[in-house]
């Protein structure tokens, strides 16, 4: 099938205000009966309305316009329970009569001369009177950026399938709450909408007023972490860095990062209790998750002969082996301090496990690095199981234990979720090493056990083992190049299905601004 015939496959609309509304009552029904928490995969929301379309014998054409109402159904007590002034109502510029409108376009969209010639005027009256926002613009961009920062809380969308085959993707891996309202038809002009359909879901209020607004901006905790890791916000907790090795080690805690860690930390925390006040104890355990990574990162730069990292010198190329071996050990010291000073045992328990988990994991590769032999893909897991989930296991347990709430089913949830994140996140960064120009090392990754289990009777440990050029130059030699290819486009799948599983583990989980959080986090550490 060619990529227009699948377009067409997918794209069409129900012909008539009647049957839309029909079908939207079947995934009413289907939701009802269904214990479900927003948000759902793409993956997840396919599966759905392929099964609407078989068990009620409906045209295979209508999958993508199901896939919208169903995330619609989904998400239509949340979109209720956020307040008129925190909605944004985004209409395409394609609704204007293109023969009598006089409106202007400039960078911010489309600004209505109310010339009455269309359904713009009417839908943005209509939106002014119940106090929500409105922008005339194509794509829904625009719009992550201002939920990000606070400005709305939910977006009601129109577009036509076409374009929401690129914006519906974006909102649903953002984890975005809100209605996208398909066009009833196609085309770049003089487009139609269901003007009633578009008004009700604006005027939209919650039966049930325990439903709590969206309220985990990503900018706002950002500023919070940017905060704590200010040098003089960590004298404050840290004390004074009056040696050399605390000098160094508080740099590099203050440094570039994602900070990926105490993020999902506060996350939990905020998601569980609906507090935005920050506990100091909460401060002081999200702290210590960034020292434990950090100290993590300086003795993983030493055993890989890693001389950069972000374009940046590591602490050992920068300060020599022996300081960098004594700053690590300094900031898993000072991150159990921390944890120490918050009274909660069990805080000390979970990071201690993982720091356990973490060196055996790390030993593993270690071991094999110095002798190499036959490499499988579930010997490189295990390491990742060991190496890699520990850092985001521990993030999500800290916020849990620090909220005060004892969940073993959520726990085990998490704990299944950072798995396959974890294992996902260091697939897709061993199908990376062999993208850029630097050679990566020689280490159980999992493109080389690919490589191996692919290709049995080649003699690949060997062969890169022994050459005197580097490995990235023996794989990619005319003879090895196309196997490379194809280990590596193996592994990269292999992260995605890891992917899936991370974001169908939260279905358990009926928290939605934690599946929020989660589904956000998710987009953006497997995305860098």
């Amino acid at each position: 099938m060619d990529e227009i015939t699948e377009k067409k496959a997918i794209h069409a609309v129900p012909p008539t205000p009647t049957e839309r509304k029909r079908l939207r009552g079947i995934i009413a029904d289907r939701l009802a009966n269904a214990s479900l928490t927003p948000p759902l995969s793409m993956e997840e929301l396919s599966d759905m309305s392929l099964g609407l379309i078989l068990s009620h014998g409906l045209d295979k054409t209508l999958r993508g316009w199901l896939m919208v109402e169903i995330n619609n159904g989904l998400w239509k007590e949340t979109v209720a329970s956020v307040p008129y002034d925190k909605r944004i109502l985004l209409l395409p510029q394609c609704l204007r009569n293109s023969s009598r409108c006089q409106a202007d376009v400039d960078e911010l969209g489309l600004l209505c001369r109310r010339c009455g010639s269309c359904r713009i005027p009417t839908l943005q009256d209509k939106a002014g009177e119940l106090g929500i926002l409105t922008l005339v613009a194509e794509g829904f961009t625009p719009v992550i950026g201002l939920m990000e920062s606070g400005v709305v809380d939910t977006v009601i969308g129109v577009g036509c399938l076409d374009s929401l085959e690129k914006a519906f993707p974006l909102l649903v891996r953002h984890a975005v709450p809100g209605m996208a309202i398909p066009l009833n038809r196609a085309g770049c002009k003089d487009t139609e909408v269901d003007q009633a359909y578009v008004e009700s879901l604006m005027s939209m209020t919650s039966v049930s007023h325990s439903l709590p607004a969206p309220s985990l901006h990503e900018d706002e905790i950002k500023r919070i972490l940017e905060e704590w890791f200010r040098p003089d916000s960590l004298q404050e907790i840290l004390g004074k860095a009056t040696d050399p090795a605390s000098a160094v080690a508080r740099e590099w805690l203050a440094g570039d990062g994602k900070r990926w860690r105490p993020y999902l930390t506060i996350g939990i925390y905020r998601s569980l209790t609906g507090l935005k006040e920050i506990p100091e104890t909460l401060r002081r355990a999200a702290i210590a998750v960034e020292c434990f990574h950090k100290a993590s990162l300086v003795h993983d730069d030493i055993q890989d002969n890693d001389l950069f990292r972000n374009n940046r010198p590591t602490v050992h190329s920068a300060h020599g082996i022996p300081t960098a071996i004594n700053v690590g050990d300094l900031l898993l010291g000072e991150g159990y301090r921390l944890l120490a000073s918050c009274n909660q045992m069990e805080l000390l328990q979970v990071a201690a496990a993982a720091h356990v988990a973490l060196c055996k994991g790390q030993g593993m590769e270690l071991q094999w690095s110095r002798k190499p032999e036959t490499l499988t893909l579930d010997y490189v897991l295990e390491i990742f199981s060991g190496k890699t989930v520990p850092a985001f296991e521990v993030a999500l347990d800290f916020g849990l234990i620090c909220s005060g709430i004892t969940d073993k089913a959520m726990q085990d949830t998490l704990h299944t979720y950072s798995r396959s994140l974890g294992i996902a996140y260091q697939l897709q960064d061993d199908a990376a090493d062999f993208a850029h120009d630097a050679s990566p090392t020689l280490r159980p990754s999992a493109t080389l056990a690919v490589l191996c289990e692919q290709n049995p009777t080649n003699r690949y440990l060997q062969g890169m083992y022994e050459a005197d050029h580097p490995i990235k130059d023996f794989l990619a030699d005319a003879g090895n190049k196309p196997l490379l290819q194809k280990a590596t486009k193996h592994v990269t799948s292999l992260a995605e299905t890891y992917r899936q599983q991370a974001l169908a583990s939260l279905n358990t989980l009926h928290n939605t601004e934690m599946k929020r959080l989660l589904f956000r986090l998710t987009e953006r550490i497997l995305k860098q």
